[in-house]
């Protein structure tokens, strides 16, 4: 089936083909995530999956490149994307403040890109009463769908890369809030290489933490045995940093009350004020849209840069804050008429 390249057609196959498989795959989960005998474990666990079911969704959008592969990829993705979530609300909600911990925790992240290697004890720095083989079942079924891959050694390194620096944030960010900025900018100067000239240390911080760019290159390695390297490092630079930095930027943007109140960091907090987040978060759509030129699929991965902005602008969170909804006037002018339609059918996601 052809990868949808008008609006009406993609939320067509995202209704009927994306939204239910995703649901499926997570109510799998839900069910071993609630046989978890650790108290702490299981709620983080049962949390991240009813709170954050919208990152799954979002993520599984890209299914729709898998071509006849889509449900496989969706289970790789479903599962990654629950790792993410489950070891984020473990760092961001529990009393730990360890960086071994969280290095130890988000190991889970970059085992599932090493299909053949050993697994250790995730929770090696935590007491606990153990989670039944939950972060390892999810790690498992990673792996279980790079190996039906036949050319997963095209992406592995830019996937690998991906991964690393995702981690690497994970475990700066979650230390205690005196060593967060001085952690991340030392870790952005080292890092970062040329884009210190373009952006941030915050800017740099949040392309770092999408998965999109992992989805995207599992997605063309599942639709495509011709994929080369070259192809690899084409769609790789399309997606990091500047459509990662924009997903992140927008997460954070919706999420800038609930991040103050529990204390816990925010990069839209570092611009020196709402103005210039808005127009870094304006920078960062139109580098973006520039970036995805080179892309196959240009019209779908157009569609994805309009929509990132719909669908976090669609949170209720947003409508239920009064300068939210005053400044997300301003982000939808930048996606134009894409942005307007994905962010109706955004919020009628949201109702369901």
């Amino acid at each position: 089936m052809k990868t949808p390249a008008l609006p009406c057609q993609l939320m067509m196959r995202v209704y009927r083909d994306v939204i239910p498989q995703v649901h499926r795959e997570l109510a799998v989960w839900k069910q071993k995530a609630a046989s978890i005998p650790d108290e702490e474990l299981r709620t983080q666990a049962l949390a991240s999956i009813r709170e954050k079911t919208f990152h799954c969704e979002g993520g599984g959008i890209l299914s729709l490149l898998a071509g006849p592969n889509q449900r496989r990829l969706i289970r790789f993705i479903t599962a990654y994307q629950t790792i993410s979530d489950y070891l984020d609300n473990l760092c961001d909600r529990s009393d730990s403040m360890d960086p071994e911990d969280f290095r130890s925790l988000h190991q889970a992240m970059l085992d599932v890109f090493d299909p053949a290697g050993y697994m250790g004890d995730y929770y090696a720095f935590r007491t606990h009463e153990g989670d039944r083989g939950y972060l390892r079942d999810l790690v498992i079924v990673c792996r279980e769908e790079l190996v039906a891959l036949s050319n997963y050694a095209v992406i592995e390194p830019e996937v690998k890369e991906l991964a690393k620096r995702y981690t690497e944030l994970q475990i700066h960010k979650h230390v205690t809030p005196e060593e967060r900025v001085p952690r991340l900018t030392d870790w952005f100067l080292k890092q970062s290489g040329d884009l210190t000239d373009e952006m941030k240390w915050y800017e740099y911080a949040a392309s770092t933490g999408s998965t999109l760019g992992i989805f995207t290159l599992v997605a063309y390695a599942s639709s495509d045995d011709r994929l080369t390297r070259e192809d690899a490092k084409t769609l790789y630079n399309g997606y990091f940093p500047w459509l990662q930095g924009l997903h992140i930027l927008m997460d954070y943007f919706i999420d800038q009350e609930e991040d103050r109140v529990e204390g816990d960091l925010n990069f839209c907090a570092y611009y020196k004020d709402d103005q210039a987040m808005l127009e870094g978060i304006g920078r960062f759509y139109r580098m973006a849209k520039d970036a995805i030129q080179t892309l196959p699929d240009r019209r779908f991965h157009r569609m994805i840069t309009s929509g990132l902005i719909a669908i976090y602008l669609s949170d209720p969170k947003v409508r239920h804050h009064p300068l939210l909804r005053k400044q997300q006037l301003k982000l939808i002018q930048f996606g134009g008429p894409q942005t307007i339609f994905f962010y109706l059918n955004g919020r009628y996601i949201h109702k369901k």
